[in-house]
């Protein structure tokens, strides 16, 4: 029989775990200061590889691509302290397509009067974003790391989720109205979901199936928080990012296969499984 794993449990039963002091202060205190040497982008601006790309205005300013804004990114692609548990989930393994793929990765800055409404959940089966456990094996389309770079308390625009909704066959109420009209309210009330508070190095393990938003903001200053998004290696980015090739060079082979599982194929390639069958 095999040993029981308390956080395997929690994350089949609820949808996601708390990965408490997950990265050291040391490098949030990098994060942070890469965060405070960001230039002032308007909406659609790039800035090297990273797009300033919001995908709600209410929420805050969104930096996409965020893994190629330097080395202390870069270090989250693969860090111990989830890495393992994102291969279990949603890296497939045990099949011919064994590994991640980075699917989006940004940095979301939240300040006084930003939220996000809730959405997803298990109710619409969508294939990039559902929750399996299939034979013993989770199966997972995506499964996201939100991680802290500030205190995250009441008052702070917390992320709000609704525990089990992954694997929920009905909506909840709150999506039978108007996605516009929700998006253009102050906040919402959700019955049943609950508010995530987090300190500066904790991160948020989620399968992106969980109904999941953000509550207001309403304290000064900011909410930083970086978020990854890892799938199985026969994925895409969400917006058609790729990565640079400096980049690609600069990472470790284990980052690069997460970046770039599959390396693109040109004429005159040989490579395994090439072998003629008649």
């Amino acid at each position: 029989m095999a040993e029981f794993d308390l956080n395997d449990f929690l994350f089949d039963l609820r949808g996601y775990l708390i990965l408490q002091n997950a990265v050291d202060a040391a490098h949030v205190a990098e994060l942070n200061a890469a965060f405070d040497a960001f230039p002032a982008l308007g909406f659609g601006e790039w800035w090297g590889n990273v797009q300033r790309l919001d995908n709600n205005g209410h929420a805050g300013l969104e930096l996409q691509n965020i893994v190629e804004a330097g080395r202390p990114f870069e270090r989250l692609i693969d860090h111990p302290a989830w890495i393992e548990r994102l291969r279990r989930y949603c890296g497939e393994q045990g099949t011919y397509v064994d590994g991640l793929f980075l699917d989006e990765c940004f940095a979301s800055v939240r300040r006084s009067g930003g939220y996000f409404p809730m959405h997803s959940g298990g109710q619409d089966g969508i294939v990039r974003n559902q929750y399996r456990f299939v034979n013993g094996r989770f199966r997972c389309g995506q499964v996201n790391i939100l991680l802290a770079l500030t205190d995250i308390g009441p008052g702070d625009g917390g992320t709000r989720i609704l525990p089990g909704s992954h694997k929920s066959n009905i909506a909840h109420p709150v999506f039978s109205k108007p996605w516009d009209e929700r998006v253009k309210a102050d906040d919402e009330q959700v019955e049943g979901s609950i508010e995530v508070n987090m300190k500066a190095g904790d991160a948020l393990m989620f399968v992106d199936a969980l109904s999941h938003g953000a509550t207001k903001r309403i304290n000064a200053g900011d909410r930083r928080v970086v978020i990854f998004r890892y799938g199985p290696s026969w994925g895409n980015t969400r917006y058609g990012y790729s990565y640079s090739d400096e980049l690609l060079a600069r990472v470790t082979p284990a980052q690069r296969s997460i970046l770039q599982p599959i390396t693109p194929r040109g004429p005159g390639e040989r490579r395994g499984h090439e072998r003629l069958v008649v």
